[in-house]
């Protein structure tokens, strides 16, 4: 038994609930269940998965035609990217652009050239350029990558996706 303020006192039930007034214990308070209607969010399309992008490595969804004329050097780029002396940062900076310039304008074959490289391995351009070019906002932009020459590494060729397939 507890105190209430009228000095009488009274019993709690298992809720908690007390009637003051009669100093009799009340029904458990009823709670009722209503169902929420939420706004439904527009499901957004699926990111489309791409296939790890190798130099010289046919992707699917490149017909045999458009491949064959890509690797040996028959599609001839409709623009060229130099970055010969940049530093890095810069050269990614420019070859962004640049592939976001020229999907825009509907460009299909761009040639983008490193330069061979004094190391070993060749520079830090052409050691990065496929890095850059797996990123996930070039990627999509991107069906194939092919070296201008099997005897010059420091150069490629890249083929566009058309921009309705984006």
């Amino acid at each position: 038994m507890r105190p209430v303020a009228s000095g009488r006192s009274t019993q709690l039930d298992a809720a908690g609930a007390v009637d003051v007034e009669t100093s009799k214990t009340s029904p458990a308070p009823r709670y009722v269940v209503r169902e929420v209607m939420r706004v439904a969010t527009p499901v957004a399309k699926p990111a489309t998965t791409h296939e790890r992008l190798e130099i010289n490595g046919r992707q699917p969804g490149l017909d045999t035609t458009s491949w064959n004329a890509l690797a040996t050097g028959k599609m001839k780029p409709q623009k060229r990217l130099d970055l010969h002396g940049h530093f890095a940062q810069d050269a990614f900076y420019k070859l962004h652009h640049f592939l976001h310039a020229a999907s825009k304008q509907g460009i299909r074959c761009v040639e983008v050239i490193t330069g061979l490289g004094s190391g070993q391995e060749g520079g830090v351009i052409r050691q990065e350029l496929p890095h850059w070019l797996e990123r996930g906002d070039l990627r999509p932009l991107i069906l194939a990558v092919v070296h201008t020459h099997k005897r010059n590494k420091g150069a490629v060729r890249i083929l566009l996706r058309a921009r309705h397939r984006l």
